[in-house]
């Protein structure tokens, strides 16, 4: 191997390493250091569905969050991957990579890579900065072969020093996929409270808080509350610092960290109101595209007044009505399967006030409400918390490699 000498190692290199780890790292081939097995698939007519007979793994579809999960099995043998080595893809998207917790049989769209945590980790880097697009930038189809893979160029530290660094990278990993997995439980969570905690056509809930009773009044939206358009802002007026809110569709584009509309992308002051003789929302209102794609994407945000929207949004205003119970009735409620089929799909205000609801006691509404608030708030948090624990992650793999 080539010795690199420490003086040649950035500041960048060098300052997040482990205490006791003073050694220059090494410069060496990939298939020096790790055995690697090219994949080769069996012939399809021995694929089954059948769990007692060899995992299969063909490539990316087989993995997720980084491990192997079965999706297909075969009975022919062709070339193997033992339990706990890397799986790499070496076709389109080349260069993702997982672990395997099982024996199994590997495609052509995968190698088989015998590494330790700390190679796992670099893979992985190598992927996040695109060290494989070299290979692939210009073929019909991306892949990577096996000299390519055996030549990959890679620096390794001492054996103490990798095992330091692939720890704290593993508990990284494994942090993350807690907090998705506990994100996907409350998700799972807050649908299944969407269904059942809201009466259905009997005008009954499946579940319900203690202490409440009675069947729900059916209503129509109309009856609830009141629609508001928008109108178009006009382009040399847009891009003011100043004033109230203009909201636009694309201002909701944080689509799963935020219930309540943060800030706008366009402003008014009060001459271009008085001017154009607009007249702006002034309540808490619950706004959502009413015109285009967006429409499918069912976002729902509310709003506080004063506040003024484009003309591919809508506003509803509820009255005698608690606007977070309303918030979730429009969540569950899909609106987006009432769009206006054309050129582009529209929602249509004297259609949406048609729409049967069922409301409860106004006391009812805010337990319910409280509830399913207090949900999303924590699934924000969850998000929040794997926002920063990946830019993290991305940060150690960015100064605690060569």
């Amino acid at each position: 191997m080539k010795q690199i000498p420490w003086s040649s190692l950035s500041a960048r290199s060098c300052r997040n390493r482990r205490k006791g780890c003073n050694f220059a790292w090494e410069q060496c081939k990939l298939g020096d250091v790790a055995k690697i097995t090219m994949g080769q698939s069996p012939n399809s007519k021995n694929y089954t569905d059948n769990p007692k007979d060899h995992i299969l793994v063909q490539g990316n579809a087989d993995m997720k969050d980084g491990q192997v999960h079965p999706r297909i099995w075969t009975t022919e043998i062709t070339k193997i991957a033992d339990k706990g080595d890397l799986i790499l893809s070496v076709r389109a998207p080349v260069g993702d990579i997982g672990k395997t917790s099982y024996d199994v049989v590997i495609g052509r769209g995968v190698a088989a890579i015998k590494g330790n945590e700390f190679i796992f980790q670099l893979l992985k880097r190598m992927k996040t900065v695109g060290y494989w697009t070299k290979y692939s930038t210009g073929s019909t189809f991306e892949s990577i072969n096996s000299l390519e893979i055996n030549n990959a160029v890679i620096n390794l530290p001492k054996e103490h020093e990798q095992n330091k660094v692939g720890k704290i990278l593993s508990y990284m990993d494994h942090a993350i996929t807690l907090h998705e997995e506990k994100k996907r439980q409350l998700e799972r969570l807050k649908s299944a409270l969407l269904k059942k905690m809201f009466a259905d056509k009997s005008g009954y809930p499946a579940v319900r808080f203690e202490g409440f009773g009675g069947k729900w009044d059916q209503c129509k939206l109309g009856n609830v509350g009141t629609f508001r358009g928008g109108f178009g802002f006009p382009e040399n007026e847009q891009g003011n610092i100043d004033g109230i809110a203009f909201y636009k569709v694309s201002d909701m584009n944080d689509s799963c960290n935020t219930l309540t509309m943060r800030k706008a992308s366009n402003y008014v002051t009060s001459s271009q109101i008085s001017k154009n003789k607009w007249k702006p929302i002034l309540n808490q209102n619950i706004i959502f595209a009413k015109v285009g794609a967006a429409v499918y994407l069912e976002r729902k945000r509310k709003a506080m007044g004063p506040f003024l929207l484009d003309n591919n949004m809508m506003a509803f205003q509820p009255k005698d009505a608690d606007i977070d119970y309303i918030y979730y009735v429009f969540q569950r409620l899909r609106i987006s399967k009432h769009a206006q089929v054309g050129t582009l799909p529209s929602l249509n205000a004297s259609e949406l006030r048609n729409i049967t609801i069922y409301i409860p006691s106004l006391n009812e509404q805010k337990a319910v409400a409280d509830l399913m608030v207090s949900l999303d708030h924590t699934i924000i948090l969850y998000d929040f918390k794997l926002e920063l624990l990946k830019k993290l992650k991305s940060s150690l793999l960015q100064h605690m490699f060569i």
